[in-house]
C-alpha cells in the first residue's frame, strides 16, 4: 500500500450510503493498469469486495445532496462471530469463578456464625474435663468423654479450624485480646480463640505477665 493511500484510508469499519457495512481488509495495486484498488468485507455476509479507491473515496448525490460512498464509523474491535463467543466464553468463566468464590464465601460466613455459638460448649466441656482431679478422670465416663472430645476436634480442624497457641507465646494483638496482667507474655488462657483456614474468628482471652 502506497503513503498516498494509507493516508486516505483508516483501518476499521465503514457504512455504505445505503447501509451495509464493511469492514477494510486492506489496498492493492493492479498490475495490469497500476490502479489502485481497495479490498473490503461484507460484516453481515463476509462477503468479499474490490472497489477502485478513487470510486471508494468519492461521494454519490442523493436526493439532491452529496453523502460520501462509504463512511468510516471507527475501529473493528473484532465484533465477529469469533470474538463474541470469545468474549462470551471468558465471560461464562469468570462467572463461574464469581459464583464458586461467592458460594465458598457463603459457606465461610455461615461456618463461622455457627461456629461462634458452638465453640463456647465446646470450650465448655474441655475446661470441666481438665478441671477434674487425677482421680476422677480416671472414671469410665470421664474417658467416654475425652473420647467424645477428641472425635469433636478431628471434626472441626477437618473444617478448617485451628486452635491458637498462646500459653508461653508473645502477646499477639491480632490473634488475642488480654483479660489482666502487664507485660508481653501469655501466663494463661482463659478461654480458647480460634482461626478458621488462617482467620481468626475467636481470640484468645489470656493473661499476660
Amino acid at each position: 500500500m502506497s503513503a498516498d493511500i494509507k493516508k486516505e484510508l483508516k483501518p476499521g469499519l465503514y457504512r455504505h450510503y445505503k447501509g451495509g457495512q464493511y469492514k477494510l481488509i486492506g489496498a492493492a495495486l493492479d498490475s495490469a493498469d497500476e490502479k489502485n484498488l481497495v479490498v473490503y468485507q461484507n460484516v453481515e455476509d463476509n462477503k468479499i469486495w474490490v472497489r477502485d479507491l478513487d470510486n471508494f473515496l468519492e461521494e454519490v448525490e442523493v436526493s439532491g445532496q452529496k453523502l460520501p460512498r462509504f463512511t468510516y464509523e471507527g475501529p473493528d474491535d473484532g465484533d465477529d462471530w469469533q470474538g463474541k463467543y470469545l468474549r462470551a466464553l471468558a465471560d461464562y468463566q469468570n462467572l463461574l469463578k464469581q459464583t464458586a468464590k461467592d458460594k465458598d464465601d457463603f459457606y465461610q460466613y455461615a461456618l463461622a456464625e455457627f461456629l461462634h455459638e458452638l465453640l463456647p460448649v465446646y470450650n465448655n466441656l474441655k475446661m470441666s474435663v481438665a478441671n477434674l482431679s487425677p482421680e476422677e478422670q480416671k472414671n469410665s465416663w470421664v474417658e467416654g468423654i475425652g473420647y467424645v472430645l477428641k472425635q469433636f476436634k478431628e471434626t472441626l480442624e477437618n473444617k478448617g479450624l485451628e486452635e491458637i497457641e498462646a500459653v508461653g507465646k508473645k502477646f499477639d494483638h491480632e490473634t488475642m485480646e488480654a483479660v489482666s496482667g502487664q507485660g508481653e507474655k501469655v501466663k494463661q488462657v482463659l478461654a480458647a480463640g480460634y482461626k478458621l483456614k488462617g482467620k481468626v474468628i475467636i481470640p484468645a482471652k489470656v493473661i499476660v505477665e
